[in-house]
């Protein structure tokens, strides 16, 4: 029987409005801190249980506190709310960036970081925020990446990621430079590649102007692949300057690589090299 009764969200949105919808799906009584008018919102989907605009106060009666905001705003909340929480509430995150999180964990909670906090983040999401696109099942299938730190063994830490993986997730552990290095090719870089292509694109409708060609007959000519190529091309930016921010050495360097790629292939339209990127690149999507 599992002692979470109780848990925070701080950041009804997307994520944790989904959260919430699953967790309280499971019996978990949730807690929803936000702007009013959202928790509001929150609380008519049923993604909450009860609604409190001041994280501090949100808190109280929890056994665990999810922080699920941009990732500069789980930095701020692990430096607000870490001091005032009971020793026996674990405080975790869903961000999308984990190096500079786990650094202010450690900085806030000293020798006791490995058993208060717990890093973790979610692989799922859509293109539009907004707790109007929370969805039960998002996690559902989804790989749930956590970064535990030392022996980080407790009761409460093994309740809440069987808790996670009760929600039809795959649960993974990896240290936080690990999970930055990963999540730099596997999401960062799709979405910087996304908003460069759907740029380049706009750059070139607004060209064609004058030739009469609109950017719907563009996107209509280019159908299937072009959508998907620019579907989370209208992700915020919100979200994503803090993750840019906080794992910006990483993707430089997938940028980078991706960069010399492109090149390669330009360079090489006309030559048999070209049949090798081709052949290389189906290698990746080949069962090991």
């Amino acid at each position: 029987m599992s002692s979470i009764k109780q848990v925070t969200i701080v950041g009804t949105g997307l994520i944790g409005g989904s959260l919430g919808l699953a967790l309280r799906h499971r019996g978990i009584r949730v807690v929803g801190s936000d702007k009013q008018r959202v928790l509001a919102r929150a609380e008519e989907m049923g993604a909450i249980d009860a609604g409190v605009e001041n994280p501090a106060r949100a808190c109280v009666g929890s056994d665990v506190v999810i922080l699920a905001s941009n990732v500069g705003g789980i930095i701020d909340s692990i430096e607000n709310l870490g001091p005032m929480l009971p020793r026996n509430v674990l405080l975790t995150d869903v961000g999308s960036t984990k190096i500079e999180i786990l650094k202010r964990a450690n900085s806030v909670f000293g020798s006791s970081a490995a058993t208060r906090f717990l890093g973790g983040h979610p692989m799922s999401g859509k293109e539009n925020s907004g707790i109007d696109n929370a969805d039960r099942g998002l996690f559902h299938g989804a790989t749930w990446i956590f970064t535990p730190e030392g022996d980080q063994l407790t009761d409460i830490v093994h309740e809440y990621i069987n808790l996670i993986a009760s929600l039809g997730t795959h649960i993974i552990h990896l240290s936080g430079e690990q999970h930055d290095r990963l999540v730099a090719w596997t999401s960062h870089l799709p979405q910087m590649l996304s908003t460069a292509f759907a740029a380049a694109l706009q750059d070139e409708a607004e060209l064609e102007r004058e030739a009469h060609v609109t950017r719907t007959q563009m996107q209509e000519v280019g159908g299937r692949a072009l959508r998907e190529m620019t579907r989370i091309a209208s992700s915020p930016y919100s979200m994503w300057r803090d993750i840019a921010l906080t794992n910006a050495g990483n993707i430089e360097k997938a940028l980078f690589k991706l960069e010399q790629r492109i090149t390669h292939i330009r360079e090489n339209l006309r030559t048999p090299e070209l049949r090798s990127e081709f052949e290389r690149a189906a290698r990746f999507k080949k069962p090991e």
